[in-house]
């Protein structure tokens, strides 16, 4: 490589630049293996983990060769950063994992309840009191990636509806969406629904 670059070309700028992208691939990966963690994917946070630590184990070498260059510094420091970006923003793209959503409607959740179950979303309403007297509270446990569908039919019906989001860990049996047809998902298996 001596023979392309100037030395101070090598130390100021491709080794901080390795080490960045170093960096910004095992922190990507860190976040990652912590959000398969978090969601009970136990074969693939071993594998992940394996190379997050190599990669950084390179990264880290790079950095103690290198002591007297504070561009390293900086490059370790944009890479730890970027990849904690790019990884919350592949999980937010990749939707794993299932949630929860509670609705609070501010009017009747008939409606609702029966557009919700016609796009094949299992819901279950739940009489609640509250300040403004009984109402029913909708129930749903769904995949990730189709909050955004579900939301928006809430939103249609009842614009002025309350609703949380939770992230949960594993659940027993419930009806999942695929092409518009409900299946039962029980455990790993996925079966069709009655």
């Amino acid at each position: 490589m001596k023979e392309y670059f100037s030395q101070d070309t090598i130390t100021y700028i491709i080794i901080p630049v390795l080490i960045f992208l170093a960096r910004l691939t095992d922190v990507t990966i860190g976040t990652m293996r912590l959000i398969f963690v978090s969601k009970g994917y136990k074969l693939v946070a071993p594998i992940l983990g394996f190379f997050e630590i190599i990669i950084w184990l390179l990264a880290i070498s790079q950095i103690m060769q290198h002591l007297d260059n504070w561009v390293c510094y900086v490059a370790y420091g944009a890479g730890f950063a970027s990849g904690n970006l790019v990884g919350i923003t592949l999980e937010q793209k990749l939707s794993i994992g299932n949630v929860i959503i509670r609705v609070f409607p501010k009017k009747d959740v008939s409606e609702l309840a029966e557009d919700l179950r016609s796009q094949a979303f299992g819901v279950s309403a739940v009489e609640i009191q509250g300040k403004e007297g009984r109402k029913k509270m909708l129930f749903s446990v769904i995949q990730r990636k189709n909050i955004k569908q579900y939301v928006d039919t809430v939103l249609h019906h009842n614009p002025r509806a309350f609703y949380t989001v939770e992230d949960i860990k594993s659940v027993s049996d419930m009806y999942v969406k695929s092409s518009n047809k409900p299946k039962i998902l029980s455990g790993n298996r996925v079966r069709k629904g009655k």
